[in-house]
C-alpha cells in the first residue's frame, strides 16, 4: 500500500472513528428518550432524527455549511470562543459523518432499550436499587451490546459518506478526503481505474468488516435476553 492509499485510509479511519464516539452519547441520549420518554412531540423528534436518512445528503451538507459558516450561528460561536474552524478541515468531515450516522445508530440503541424486559428494572427498585444504580447495573449492561452494536453502524456508514461531506468541506486531499472522496476524485482522472479499484476493495472490507461485528453484537443481545 502506497503512501496515498495509507493517508487516505487513516483519514478515513480517523474521520469515522471520531464521528462515531462523538455521536454515541448523543444517539444514546435520543434512543433513552424516543424508547422511554412519554412527551409532548416525540413524534416531531422521531421524525428530526431520521430525517437525514430520507433529505437529499447535499441539502444536510449545505445546512451544515451554512451553520458552520464564519456567518453562521455556529462558526461564528467557534471562531469567537475557540478561534478556530471546521471548514474543510477533517474535523468538518467527522461532524457530517455523525449527523448522517445518528439516525442508524439511535434505531439501534433504540431497539436495544425497547427490548429489555422493565420488570427486572422494576425488581432492582423493590429491591432498593435507586435509579442510577438500577442503570448502572440492570438497563446498561443488557443494552450493551445494542449499543455497540449501534456503534459499529454507525461507524461503517460514517465510512461510506460522501454527499454531506463533498458539500460541508469539499475534496481536500491530506485533509477531507476520506475513501468514498477519494474514489470519485480517481474516476475523474484519466487512468485512475487501477486506484479506484484499490480503494473501493478497502472500502468494501472495512465495512463488510464494521457491519459483520454489528450484527454479531445485535444476536448476542438477542441471546442475552433471550436467556433472562
Amino acid at each position: 500500500m502506497n503512501d496515498e492509499l495509507l493517508t487516505i485510509v487513516r483519514l478515513s479511519l480517523l474521520v469515522g472513528g471520531v464521528a462515531t464516539a462523538g455521536t454515541l452519547p448523543v444517539a444514546f441520549a435520543l434512543a433513552w428518550l424516543l424508547a422511554r420518554g412519554r412527551f409532548p412531540g416525540k413524534i416531531l423528534l422521531d421524525g428530526l432524527v431520521h430525517l437525514p436518512l430520507v433529505v437529499p445528503p447535499v441539502v444536510t451538507g449545505w445546512l451544515l455549511l451554512i451553520a458552520f459558516a464564519p456567518a453562521g450561528p455556529l462558526g461564528a460561536a467557534l471562531d469567537r470562543w475557540f478561534g478556530t474552524t471546521v471548514l474543510f478541515r477533517w474535523t468538518g468531515a467527522a461532524i457530517a459523518a455523525g449527523i448522517m450516522a445518528l439516525p442508524l445508530m439511535v434505531r439501534a440503541i433504540r431497539l436495544s432499550i425497547e427490548a429489555i424486559d422493565q420488570r427486572l428494572e422494576q425488581a432492582a427498585r423493590t429491591l432498593g436499587a435507586g435509579p442510577w444504580r438500577t442503570f448502572a447495573t440492570i438497563t446498561l449492561p443488557l443494552a450493551l451490546p445494542g449499543v455497540l452494536a449501534g456503534a459499529m453502524l454507525g461507524f461503517a456508514r460514517s465510512l461510506g459518506e460522501f454527499g454531506a461531506t463533498i458539500t460541508f468541506v469539499s475534496n481536500v486531499p491530506g485533509e477531507t478526503q476520506t475513501l468514498p472522496l477519494a474514489i470519485y476524485a480517481a474516476l475523474q482522472r484519466p487512468g485512475g481505474e487501477a486506484l479506484v479499484w484499490q480503494l473501493a476493495a478497502i472500502s468494501v472490507a472495512l465495512s463488510l468488516a464494521a457491519l459483520i461485528v454489528s450484527e454479531l453484537l445485535a444476536r448476542r443481545q438477542g441471546r442475552r435476553l433471550h436467556v433472562l
